[in-house]
């Protein structure tokens, strides 16, 4: 087995390989998630606007199947970030990859793609496999001096907090309320502004409708906490 197999497994959806890392729950687990539109145009393909708007999250539904079905094609064990409680933690995986880092407002960040990604579910392996070294160098946010996302939020729901993962607490409640409300349709049509001061990965900007879904599902979610 090699990431030129998995990626060709898992590309078919439009998904790719995050990374990867040996020990944990398997020998090796190589994360899978999205990158920009690739994810959205064959999920867009798959289904129907009246299948996407049903229910909480049907991305997820779709992904367990498109991920259920690579799996079985190499042999691997399937996890998703989605089952649980007990949850896997698949912050902490990303960030043993080497490819991701906390970003100032918390998110991780990745150095090719900004904050324009995700991560969908996790390969794992009983193989020892072959993994290939991360991107060399530290987090863009390091060298980034004006660090214009904190200050994107039109309701400044990121303030500084240095107890916080990437030193800014993140007001869920003022979040929630400025998308669901008239003033905050920008974000609810275009995705969070934050992400977008960002300079980096800005070519993975994901586009209106895959951003418009994405806010959906996140209101929704938190309208069940």
């Amino acid at each position: 087995m090699d990431f030129d197999t998995i990626e060709d497994a898992v590309g078919r959806s439009g998904l790719r390989i995050m990374g990867g890392f040996h020990g944990g729950e398997a020998a090796t687990i190589v994360l899978i998630g999205n990158a920009g539109p690739d994810m959205w145009a064959a999920f867009s393909n798959a289904t129907t606007s009246d299948e996407r708007a049903s229910g909480i999250n049907p991305l997820d539904e779709w992904t367990r199947l498109m991920l259920g079905e690579a799996a079985e094609e190499l042999g691997a064990r399937v996890l998703f970030p989605f089952d649980g409680p007990p949850y896997h933690p698949f912050q902490r995986w990303a960030l043993k990859t080497g490819t991701a880092f906390v970003s100032p407002t918390g998110p991780l960040i990745h150095p090719e793609f900004g904050l324009w990604h995700a991560y969908r579910g996790a390969l794992a392996f009983h193989e020892h496999l072959d993994l290939p070294p991360p991107p060399a160098g530290d987090s863009p946010c390091v060298t980034c001096a004006d660090k214009p996302c904190l200050g994107a939020c039109p309701v400044d729901a990121f303030s500084p907090d240095e107890t916080q993962a990437g030193g800014a607490a993140y007001d869920t409640a003022a979040c929630v309320a400025h998308i669901g409300s008239p003033g905050g349709k920008t974000c609810f049509d275009g995705g969070c502004l934050a992400r977008w001061a960002c300079p980096v990965g800005r070519e993975y900007g994901y586009g209106g409708r895959q951003a418009n879904f994405h806010m959906v599902r996140y209101l929704k979610t938190q309208s069940r906490l």
